[in-house]
């Protein structure tokens, strides 16, 4: 166990990892078509090719449903971003070069299906979405961490609970859909994305075997400032509210299903292996962790009261 490894040392010595997870990885993989995952007998012409552009009546999802599918394909859509980043915490060579390449083309499938979905069912504004996408591709991500660092820790951390989030979110939005079409395509978007962050996880573990201190101090910066990677997209904010309002991702499930999961797999509260410095950086992380389980009642408090307006004002 080492106090500390230079990035590049720290890469050689988890390379093994990365690539017997990327062997596992390749054997759970599931290979799935975003085509048969679309109503392709809903699709008709728009306005262009002699039909009718969209209305909103003819969309059949309801107002959280569509602010959920765009806010998830939006991010999705960013993968050129994603793919750079990881690239550059990682490496172009071995393990690591065909692990970004795999995450990269299983990642690119998520956007197939879900544009085609939205656009043949005329789920959402199709030219809205394709401006929002020119936005957000545009503008790129270049610190999703929230923290300024590009290295490999950092890096790994972020994508360990991104990638949960991400699977939390997509799995609630098929509910939300009340379409079992959705609610499939969904699933099956989030049971990859759950294989993602186990890679990233398994990786993130290791580096806690080797780098104890260094690897507990990114995992802590990485939950202090995490914000997921759409952060820059329009109407960001107003649908992050939307869909924590209604359950597809709040602050309860960021803990509960997201942080404290991964945190408990690590072992980081029953350890032994850290230094004074990484003991006073556990400390940091539990009282973190407590002011965040308070703010989450308080927004729980809050939301029930908003929706118990909501419907007195309805009734």
């Amino acid at each position: 166990m080492a106090k500390s490894m230079t990035p590049t040392a720290l890469l050689a010595a988890l390379e093994p990892v990365a690539e017997a997870n990327l062997d596992r990885h390749l054997s759970l993989a599931k290979e799935w078509h975003p085509h048969d995952y679309v109503p392709w007998d809903e699709g008709r012409n728009f306005a262009a090719m002699g039909g009718i552009d969209w209305a909103p009546g003819q969309s059949r999802l309801g107002e959280v449903a569509r602010a959920a599918m765009v806010t998830n394909l939006l991010t999705e859509d960013n993968l050129p971003s994603y793919h750079r980043l990881i690239s550059e915490s990682f490496s172009r060579d071995g393990a690591w070069g065909t692990w970004v390449d795999r995450w990269t083309a299983e990642e690119n499938r998520h956007g197939i299906a879900m544009r085609d979905y939205l656009v043949v069912t005329r789920g959402v504004d199709p030219v809205a979405l394709e401006r929002a996408r020119m936005i957000c591709v545009g503008q790129g991500v270049d610190d999703p961490t929230g923290t300024g660092d590009h290295a490999v820790l950092h890096g790994v951390a972020y994508v360990t609970f991104q990638e949960l989030a991400t699977r939390v979110s997509h799995r609630n939005t098929g509910k939300v859909c009340q379409d079992p079409v959705a609610d499939r395509m969904l699933a099956r978007i989030a049971a990859d994305e759950n294989l993602h962050m186990v890679f990233y996880r398994n990786i993130c573990g290791a580096a806690l075997d080797l780098v104890p201190d260094d690897a507990l101090e990114a995992i802590v910066a990485v939950i202090e400032n995490f914000r997921m990677p759409g952060a820059g997209m329009p109407d960001f904010r107003r649908n992050s509210v939307l869909l924590a309002k209604h359950g597809i991702y709040d602050l309860r499930q960021h803990l509960d299903e997201v942080i404290l999961p991964v945190l408990r797999k690590w072992n980081i509260f029953d350890r032994t292996d850290f230094t004074p410095r990484g003991e006073r950086i556990r400390e940091n992380l539990a009282t973190f962790l407590e002011k965040l389980g308070k703010d989450v009642v308080r927004f729980e408090e809050h939301r029930d009261r908003a929706l118990a307006r909501e419907t007195a004002r309805r009734g």
